[in-house]
């Protein structure tokens, strides 16, 4: 049994609360230069989607559902850096003991499914994300953050406006979305590196959606423009598509708005930085 001040971790050993706070990880980041790309989707980009991708794609140019990634426009970044994956079962555990802070509703009790230790944690609120960020930061004396849309939008699908991170053809052996019939989450990195984007950033569509630090307001898109400002009862932008959804979802200009509060089991995150 363990100790009144002990826990047990994923592997029923006996941890320590010492042990487990010096087990914070901080995660591989990529550094991206400062710099300008094309956010959003072009008209040729749905040209080239009703060429390829007929059998929806057009009913989406007809309903206009293509409306809240349009227009395409350029944007200048800052430099930043973004996480290779996104946060893992794993890392969040060590969150969870330490902090005491809930747990997500996929879990059991305590611990997260069986061999699912690399898997993308989900059933995280934006709320939750930035508890753990406050906690990682707290004790590595780091400044992560949630990336920006448009930071995330970059890091995805690079300077050149590309509809996936790997180029403009859908590849159901890139990405882990309902047409991989997985069924579930992979393992952060299943895809790699044949699914990464220019930057090296893996899984950053399909898997999880990912929450982003961005409200979810029409475009253009403008830094500094107030846009990832807090507001209780804005709407966020989660990126990415899911597994549970089809490769529409899984562009890199495909964005969704969500409650901050707001749980879902498809929705995780990763995490950026700011370069000085």
């Amino acid at each position: 049994m363990p100790s009144s001040n002990s826990k047990l971790n994923a592997e029923g050993w006996e941890v320590t609360p010492s042990e487990q706070a010096h087990k914070a990880k901080t995660p591989t980041m990529f550094e991206i230069a400062a710099g300008t790309f094309l956010m959003g989707t072009s008209d040729e980009n749905i040209k080239q989607l009703q060429l390829k991708e007929p059998d929806w794609a057009y009913e989406w140019s007809d309903n206009n559902l293509f409306a809240a990634e349009q227009p395409q426009h350029p944007v200048t970044l800052s430099a930043f850096a973004i996480a290779q994956f996104p946060v893992t079962n794993a890392e969040y555990h060590t969150f969870i003991w330490d902090s005491g802070h809930r747990i997500p509703r996929s879990w059991v009790g305590y611990t997260f499914p069986n061999n699912a230790e690399e898997h993308p944690v989900a059933g995280i609120s934006k709320n939750d994300a930035e508890a753990y960020i406050r906690w990682l930061n707290q004790k590595t004396g780091m400044t992560f953050r949630l990336p920006t849309e448009a930071e995330w939008e970059r890091a995805a699908r690079g300077d050149d406006g590309r509809i996936y991170p790997w180029g403009n053809t859908f590849d159901p052996w890139r990405c882990n979305t309902a047409e991989s019939i997985k069924k579930g989450t992979t393992p952060v990195g299943t895809y790699s590196p044949s699914g990464d984007s220019i930057y090296g950033a893996a899984d950053m569509v399909g898997n999880i959606w990912e929450w982003t630090q961005s409200l979810f307001l029409p475009y253009p898109y403008r830094p500094n423009a107030n846009r990832e400002e807090s507001k209780p009862n804005g709407r966020y932008v989660v990126r990415g598509g899911a597994w549970y959804y089809t490769r529409k979802l899984a562009r890199c200009s495909v964005r969704e708005g969500v409650l901050p509060d707001h749980v879902s089991p498809l929705i995780g995150f990763r995490l950026a930085r700011s370069i000085e």
